[in-house]
């Protein structure tokens, strides 16, 4: 598919007559014809042209069809929905410069659309070109302040245990051996009696409670023979070399090494038995495959909630509502004054496997934010992303202040709320001592690694801390004497001047802000579905979380264009009336 890059027809001068009588007086008009009235040709052809190649069949406009995924998604429809909008739809004929006759195209070239920005690295190009249009237009700029938090999203293929991803993984390396190498096959194996066991998915082991185990334990070994079996085969010196290179045969290879080991026996013989982790070992949770189909999907936990999939990170911004708003802050109609402030717009979004923690993506959100030129002045975060170490370091290297409630002093003093936690005791750092609240001087201060982190362990003689009257409220350690383990002293002044102000009411008021973020995941779980994964695969997930974010900033933006105040939930009618005359 070639794609010579051109401007975007004009609308169709029947088209706009016919939107302009329909949606005349007070009625609004749709959000495509509102993107294309506001932005025009936001998304052009040459920002994709990369994607796409100069010769062979001409294509549809790459910057058209990222319009329609985007308008998809705002409309929540599947891609046969949202081909059919394209041939049916006046208003999307008319964002899209189409005429009546226009038959659109087949609802595989989005399918193809997808394939080819994921590959080009083109995921995040939409988002990029909306947020440098709304940096023009005075809507976004750096500074200011901006809240993030994480939400799992569920993979698109079945939850299995590891039972059935045993027999899957047998299952699929099969038949992608049986498409590519048909003859092959019907040599090495039994077709009639592997076709009986693999022939359909595994549906998983129903068997009655007291035969269970040892059924279950029967079938996983014979999944286990089966697949070391099709392995040694693929790898004989007879077989093609490029067997082995199946992504369906590397799983295969994978799920083998992660549930079961394979040994010999006295006598030579091999010996399968299933990988046991108190015994074995297990590989870590963010290399442990769950499903042969999706191998980027991983398992996680997070609280009582338990999903196979990903994790989305977003950010967007925020700010408290104003009593009134002049110039860019109106909406239009307004005569220049409005009372509806402007709309918290997403900024970011992030797509991680499940297993990573939330603060190891904070960094790279500021990265991506300061490529963007919006880095906040302050961001506003739950305590899953807290650490001295990015209080410290996001301050310093970006300039970005973190409002973030910090956990509390995880030694038994500070985890029981009763006796001397860290922050009781005074550091003299210039000094290298602590001074105790029962005044004794510390005897040792010996920097050192925990864990890989640096740390300052200090030490008080037995000789202190064995007649004190106040040792029962400080240590009940064998060896009679209390030891802290204090971080770099910028971060540890940084953790405790966090944990001091967090308890202040002027703080607590000012965090409230971020509670608003759970509204927009709501919003785009609603809207858009981001908890569930439509695509296989960790970048295809993330480019429909792009779009998705690029759906939900046009719906605010269109909202707000419309004077349309910021929804709350459990309001009366008469609080809505109330609202909406002061709008």
């Amino acid at each position: 598919m070639s794609v010579q890059p051109q401007p975007w027809p004009d609308p169709d001068p029947e088209i706009a007559a016919a939107i302009r009588g329909m949606y005349s007086g007070r009625r609004e008009v749709p959000l495509a014809v509102r993107f294309r009235d506001r932005f025009g040709e936001l998304f052009a052809d040459d920002q994709f042209a990369v994607a796409f190649g100069q010769r062979g069949k001409p294509g549809w406009s790459p910057g058209r069809l990222a319009l329609v995924t985007v308008l998809q998604k705002a409309e929540n429809l599947t891609d046969r929905q949202a081909a059919e909008a394209v041939r049916t739809s006046l208003t999307w004929k008319y964002a899209l410069g189409l005429d009546l006759k226009d038959p659109g195209f087949d609802h595989s070239v989005l399918s193809e659309f997808r394939s080819r920005v994921v590959t080009h690295g083109l995921e995040e190009k939409v988002l990029d070109l909306l947020l440098a249009e709304l940096v023009r237009q005075g809507l976004l700029e750096t500074g200011g302040k901006q809240r993030t938090d994480s939400t799992h999203v569920i993979s698109a293929v079945r939850d299995l245990s590891q039972l059935d991803l045993a027999g899957e993984a047998v299952r699929a390396a099969l038949e992608a051996l049986v498409c590519a190498a048909p003859h092959w096959v019907e040599q090495v194996i039994d077709v009639p009696s592997w076709s009986r066991r693999y022939g359909d998915r595994i549906p998983g082991w129903h068997t009655p409670a007291s035969q269970a185990k040892r059924a279950r334990l029967a079938l996983a070994l014979d999944f286990g023979r089966d697949g070391f079996a099709l392995l040694t085969a693929v790898h004989a010196s007879t077989s093609p070399a490029w067997l082995r290179e199946l992504p369906a045969v590397q799983v295969l290879r994978c799920v083998l090494v992660q549930s079961y080991t394979r040994t010999l026996s006295g006598s030579g013989r091999e010996v399968v038995k299933r990988r046991e982790a108190k015994v074995d070992g297990l590989p870590p949770g963010h290399r442990r495959l769950t499903s042969p189909y999706d191998t980027d999907a991983r398992r996680s936990v997070k609280g009582d909630t338990m999903w196979n999939g990903f994790k989305i990170h977003i950010s967007e911004t925020c700010q408290a509502p104003e009593p009134a708003a002049v110039g860019n802050n109106a909406g239009p109609g307004q005569g220049g004054h409005s009372r509806v402030p402007r709309p918290n717009l997403v900024t970011n979004v992030t797509t991680t496997d499940a297993t990573v923690p939330d603060n190891a993506m904070l960094d790279p959100i500021h990265q991506v934010l300061q490529r963007r030129r919006l880095l906040p002045g302050d961001h506003y975060l739950d305590s899953g992303y807290a650490s001295a170490e990015l209080i410290v370091g996001s301050l310093k290297r970006f300039g970005v202040a973190l409002v973030i409630p910090m956990l509390d002093d995880q030694s038994r003093q500070g985890r029981a709320k009763e006796g001397f936690a860290t922050h009781d005791f005074r550091i003299d750092w210039p000094g290298r001592q602590a001074v105790c609240p029962a005044g004794q001087t510390s005897t040792t201060w010996s920097p050192c690694l925990q864990a890989g982190v640096a740390k300052t362990v200090v030490t008080f003689s037995t000789r202190d801390c064995g007649p004190c009257p106040l040792r029962p409220k400080c240590t009940t350690s064998k060896l009679g004497r209390r030891q802290l383990a204090l971080q770099p002293q910028e971060m540890h002044e940084a953790l405790q001047g966090a944990r001091a102000q967090q308890e202040t009411k002027e703080w607590k008021h000012n965090y409230a802000l971020r509670a608003g973020v759970e509204g927009t995941i709501h919003q785009a779980t609603a809207v858009t579905g981001i908890r569930r994964a439509r695509y296989h695969g960790l970048r295809k997930t993330h480019l429909d979380h792009v779009y998705s974010a690029v759906a939900l900033n046009l719906i605010r933006l269109d909202a707000w264009w419309n004077g349309h105040p910021l929804d709350r939930t459990r309001t009366s009618h008469l609080t809505r009336l109330e609202l909406s005359l002061a709008a």
